[in-house]
């Protein structure tokens, strides 16, 4: 930047809620992070590439690389699986559409968004670009979640619009302001950058349409954006987070953000961040956990007559939708708990493989599907996803009954390493069609020593199965 712009986006002492994230962006580094937070990074990172690669085979990707294609030429960043060189800023669009479009990426809970789903496929096309050192990339991905999964848990009330689209934006933008090492004050006017893009309807989950993943992937490229316009010299409205008509103001009802701000360098929120056992909506999963159950009980397809699942409002939100008709679409599916309940009481758990045309209209799933039904609990709070129970009654009279307090893959109730590793190597052979030891291997290795890497270029590379 210029002398002149430089000074022309000058703010001083931090008094917005903008300023005082950008501070916190700024100052962060791989040494004050605590061990845990460094390891969920490494986690989720490898987490997050696994179902990038695998969100190659969703139906909709092929139409999203050809759309890419011809947003402009340059060959900075590759596409996770197939490979397509593009400009950064395509690149991320692209991983992060696949990344989400399989329902399979981590998530935070209390937030209600997917916090590294945009961060890291930026941060990777970043790294491509330019360089990067894993130590940077571990601290921008920290603060980048940090900032996004805590707008989501400032928020008090049922979500509105898409969190991880428009709480990722502003996390993705934090990501790449530290990677880039910009200042206190471009970080601030670069949240303003977020504000202007934000976007991301929860019609499209309504409806189960790709738009969903494709505002998420809008987040990645619209972060590359906003912080390339304040290096610009580009100033933005410093009261994007808590302006009469910022972020908080416009897109959600109620919120709390000050315990947020007075927990920055206490409350990591990477190391909140839960992993995803099955490739459904997340608010899916304690009924496949209990559904699994039940069959341990002696439930099966057979003698169900009537499951009901109780849980709170935003399970019935998200998930609770009824069967619809085939011909089933596939993000519908995969937001609808009854759907996905079918699959895990015919054949133990829910897979990858279970979205296929002839799985989606299945006459028998449809049957087992409509006799399981999704109810409100006693809960109000707005964001949580437990307590949950079911209740089973059996053709015979008999009734079986479960309940759980939290959900599998919590850090409460966390994947193992294999359990993990095994996730990661089912992504990998399913977006490239076959096991690929080798690379899979290589890619654990690298991300096990990510704080060592000089180049975290190799992790971009590597997702795009080049191994040279």
């Amino acid at each position: 930047m210029s002398g002149q712009s430089s000074e022309s986006i000058q703010t001083g002492a931090p008094h917005t809620a903008a300023q005082k994230l950008a501070q916190h962006v700024v100052t962060t580094s791989l040494a004050t992070l605590p061990p845990a937070v460094v390891h969920a990074v490494r986690n989720f990172t490898l987490d997050l590439i696994g179902v990038g690669i695998a969100g190659t085979r969703s139906p909709y990707a092929t139409g999203v690389r050809q759309a890419a294609a011809k947003w402009g030429h340059g060959a900075e960043a590759n596409v996770f699986a197939t490979g397509e060189a593009l400009p950064a800023p395509h690149a991320a669009f692209v991983n992060a559409f696949q990344a989400h479009a399989l329902e399979f990426d981590c998530v935070h809970e209390a937030a209600v968004l997917h916090p590294f789903t945009v961060v890291v496929p930026v941060l990777l096309a970043e790294a491509q670009r330019t360089g990067m050192t894993g130590a940077r990339f571990t601290a921008a991905a920290a603060v980048g979640v940090d900032v996004a999964a805590g707008l989501g848990v400032a928020a008090k009330s049922q979500i509105r619009f898409f969190r991880p689209a428009t709480c990722g934006l502003f996390g993705a933008v934090a990501a790449l302001a530290h990677a880039r090492g910009l200042t206190t004050d471009q970080t601030a006017h670069a949240f303003g950058y977020a504000l202007a893009f934000a976007s991301g309807t929860m019609q499209a989950h309504v409806e189960g349409t790709p738009a969903l993943a494709a505002s998420v992937a809008g987040a990645a490229r619209s972060a590359f954006v906003a912080v390339d316009l304040v290096e610009a010299g580009l100033p933005g409205p410093l009261g994007s987070i808590d302006g009469p008509f910022g972020y908080l103001s416009l897109f959600e009802l109620e919120t709390a953000l000050a315990p947020v701000m007075a927990s920055l360098g206490k409350a990591w929120r990477a190391a909140e961040v839960s992993w995803k056992p099955f490739p459904s909506g997340r608010a899916s999963h304690g009924g496949i956990d209990m559904i699994q159950h039940l069959a341990r009980l002696g439930l099966t397809a057979d003698n169900l007559d009537q499951l009901t699942i109780s849980a709170p409002p935003l399970i019935h939100h998200l998930v609770g939708r009824p069967i619809a008709p085939a011909p089933l679409e596939v993000n519908y599916a995969r937001l609808c708990l009854p759907y996905v309940g079918a699959i895990a009481l015919t054949k133990g758990d829910v897979g990858l493989t279970d979205f296929t045309p002839d799985r989606l209209n299945d006459p028998l799933i449809h049957q087992i599907a409509a006799r399981i039904e999704v109810v409100v609990n006693h809960v109000t709070e707005a964001s949580a996803f437990v307590p949950q129970s079911a209740r089973a009654r059996l053709n015979d009279g008999r009734v079986l009954e479960v309940s759980i307090e939290q959900l599998l893959g919590t850090p409460q109730r966390p994947l193992s390493r294999e359990a993990h590793l095994a996730k990661f190597r089912a992504c990998c052979a399913f977006g490239f069609g076959q096991a690929n030891p080798v690379l899979e291997d290589a890619l654990i290795e690298a991300v096990d020593q990510l704080t060592e890497l000089t180049d975290v270029g190799l992790l971009g590379r590597l997702a795009a199965g080049i191994l040279s």
